[in-house]
């Protein structure tokens, strides 16, 4: 779509933590926004600043109501598929609710796109590439998976499957399909549950608590600001020519879990220790993580001229900031001043 021009969107999970980034973004712009969301992960609260635009409409309900979806497909005019069973915490706990939420969510949703003839944008993950730790990884990275035995790669499964359905529906039935793959997005408005683990360890570190890293904390993440994602999505909605393919959104800045611990622990004043947790102690027997997770992202930087306007710095600040408001009481928090010259990163979404 081009900048001048109204556009109204369908954004399934769009109380979610990105997705109500998203929302913000596209009112911002004087789009429309209808979002539907469960709220079985997602939270109206997030939606708060988004009530102030007109064009803000919110649905609760499921995209496993296939008539509910029918309706709200044939009213907008593109779809942004957020909706999904999210974190390693929660797949792991609920792996069945995972895979039907994943799969037949999707199917439904990309189906009612194709009856209408709406362009439809699915979030996938950097879970696709399972125990790949290569890196930086390329879209067309090879899938390394575990055993179908081991409820960890049921996500990576399910998603693949979504981008599966997608890409054929593209090639077969001439769909405008646009894939993203999220590396670790972080920022305001995400919960410490489900296993994100930068707001776990950020609250685990202003309360005095151990920090509890998983594994020996020697495998590495990259950790992107939401408003750099958002950014992305804005322009790959927007370029025409990013119609039937597939691209990763992250950030490359590398850093081991271990040193993040150590860093926050540092940013947050707090003297609480690291305490190394088991993989199967967290997760149950068999658990199986990948050592490294980079995002190679020439092909989004190339078609759009993304580039991410946030470092790690940014993103602790941010998460910081805000988990000093929500925790802090009447000399609840005292001693636990952050570092001077860190002030939250703005978010312009």
């Amino acid at each position: 779509m081009s900048s001048g021009t109204r556009t109204s969107y369908l954004v399934t999970g769009g109380a979610g933590f990105i997705g109500s980034h998203l929302a913000d973004a596209m009112l911002a712009r004087g789009d429309t926004v209808t979002v539907l969301d469960n709220l079985s992960t997602g939270d109206p609260a997030r939606l708060e600043g988004a009530r102030a635009y007109p064009g803000l409409r919110f649905v609760h309900g499921s995209v496993l109501d296939e008539l509910m979806v029918d309706e709200l497909v044939h009213q907008c005019d593109v779809v942004v598929h957020m909706a999904a069973a999210v974190g390693v915490k929660l797949v792991v706990e609920q792996p069945l609710r995972s895979l039907t939420t994943n799969i037949r969510g999707s199917e439904i949703v990309i189906e009612a796109a194709h009856r209408y003839r709406r362009k439809i944008l699915l979030t996938s993950t950097s879970e696709i590439y399972g125990k790949n730790s290569a890196g930086p990884l390329r879209e067309s990275a090879d899938r390394i998976i575990g055993s179908p035995a081991i409820v960890r790669w049921s996500y990576s499964t399910a998603k693949a499957v979504d981008e599966i359905l997608a890409n054929c529906y593209h090639r077969e039935r001439g769909l405008e399909t646009i894939v993203v793959r999220l590396f670790n997005t972080v920022g305001p408005r995400q919960s410490p549950a489900y296993g994100m683990v930068i707001p776990r360890l950020v609250r685990q570190a202003l309360r005095g608590e151990p920090l509890t890293v998983f594994g020996d904390g020697c495998q590495t993440r990259c950790f992107a600001h939401v408003a750099d994602v958002v950014d992305a999505i804005l322009r790959l909605l927007d370029e025409d020519a990013a119609i039937g393919q597939t691209f990763n959104i992250g950030s490359s800045q590398e850093i081991s879990i271990r040193e993040l611990a150590e860093t926050i622990i540092a940013r947050c004043g707090s003297r609480s220790p690291i305490q190394l947790v088991p993989y199967e102690q967290a997760y149950g027997a068999g658990f199986e993580d990948m050592l490294r997770r980079v995002p190679e992202t020439s092909r989004l930087r190339a078609l759009t001229g993304w580039a991410p306007r946030y470092c790690l710095d940014d993103v602790l600040a941010a998460a910081i900031e805000e988990a000093r408001d929500e925790l802090a009481e009447p000399a609840g928090l005292a001693g636990l001043d952050a570092p001077a010259g860190h002030a939250a990163a703005p978010v312009t979404v």
